[in-house]
């Protein structure tokens, strides 16, 4: 009994012996420590083989601001195309095709705080209908866009006076008549701070505007304006000569009468400097007679130009009461202290 415990456990430590000698791992081991030691190697029975996800894609670049648009010469546009020439001190839109007068509107431009910018602007955008994603989703029918910050020509309320937050307001009717008219590639805007009388002062200032530079962000960098009554230039004085003028017979027949000449009021003299609005009457009579009376009463007055000014608001016609000159905001306010109305355009 003893003997084969003893054969038992005999072969039991030949077994261990032969496992210590013989393991993979041990091995392995004295093979790396021959090699050079290894920090913090952990070695693992059953390795599992992790899936790589793939690199993620790269996010879109961002979409690139629209460049600036730059509107064609006047001179191109008055040959073949379209000039749009507002007047902000007059509210009052003139349109030439092909360098005749097509139409004529009045308008509703910038509140004060909100004036619509002066310079030379083409057309970037149309839209028959528009909201505006600045101010409430207004609506802005037929809709021409003139800078990317948000102003525009568009059809909407005349209360005879700027009101809107920038944009240039015409009638339904005529704004809906010249966006059938305009072609972007062949129509240039003019806005200026000049009160304008007549289409040819219209056409002589916009000849005269400065051509602005492109800028970033879509934008373009206006250059100042010209003043009107710096382009108004002394009839030229004819040369003096030596020759007997002819006698003239007294039989011979009178000049010829300019009967259009008769018909149509003589230009208004443009002043320079600030313009206010006294009255809007329904007649011009009213409005000279209002005129009379304010100017008993203020006799200040009498230093500015006087300006009587005919518009179409929501198909009733009024005549605006307005005089120009330096300081006129002033006189205003001062009016304004004695219970007379006016307000500055």
């Amino acid at each position: 009994m003893v003997k084969g415990a003893f054969t038992i456990v005999c072969t039991l430590a030949v077994l261990c012996a032969a496992f210590v000698l013989f393991n993979p791992t041990r091995i392995l081991m004295q093979e790396t420590a021959a090699a050079g030691p290894m920090e913090d190697v952990v070695f693992v029975s059953d390795p599992v083989v992790q899936q790589v996800p793939p690199s993620p894609t790269p996010p879109p670049p961002p979409p690139k601001k629209p460049q600036a648009g730059m509107p064609p010469p006047v001179a191109q546009v008055l040959q073949s195309g379209t000039l749009i020439v507002i007047s902000k001190a007059s509210q009052q839109m003139d349109v030439f095709k092909d360098g005749a007068l097509w139409d004529s509107s009045p308008v509703s431009t910038g509140k004060p705080g909100k004036e619509t910018p002066t310079g030379m602007f083409p057309i970037l955008q149309k839209r028959v209908f528009h909201r505006s994603n600045i101010y409430s989703n207004a609506p802005m029918p037929h809709m021409q866009r003139l800078t990317w910050g948000g102003i525009a020509i568009h059809a909407g309320k005349l209360p005879g006076y700027p009101a809107s937050h920038g944009c240039i307001r015409l009638p339904p009717a005529f704004a809906k008549a010249l966006f059938a008219e305009t072609d972007p590639a062949s129509t240039t805007v003019i806005v200026t701070d000049n009160p304008l009388a007549s289409e040819g002062q219209a056409r002589r200032l916009a000849v005269a505007m400065p051509m602005p530079s492109p800028g970033e962000g879509g934008h373009l960098l206006q250059r100042p304006e010209p003043r009107l009554a710096e382009l108004d230039l002394p009839a030229p004085v004819p040369a003096a000569t030596s020759a007997v003028p002819p006698v003239v017979a007294a039989t011979s027949a009178p000049p010829p009468t300019d009967l259009l000449a008769q018909t149509q009021p003589p230009p208004r003299p443009v002043a320079r400097g600030q313009t206010i609005q006294l009255a809007a009457k329904s007649s011009a009579s009213e409005a000279e007679a209002y005129w009379s009376n304010i100017t008993s009463r203020f006799p200040e007055l009498e230093r500015y130009e006087k300006a009587i000014i005919p518009a179409v608001v929501g198909s009733k016609q009024y005549y605006r009461l307005r005089v120009t000159g330096p300081g006129a905001r002033d006189m205003c306010t001062s009016l304004k202290r004695s219970g007379a109305d006016c307000f500055p355009v």
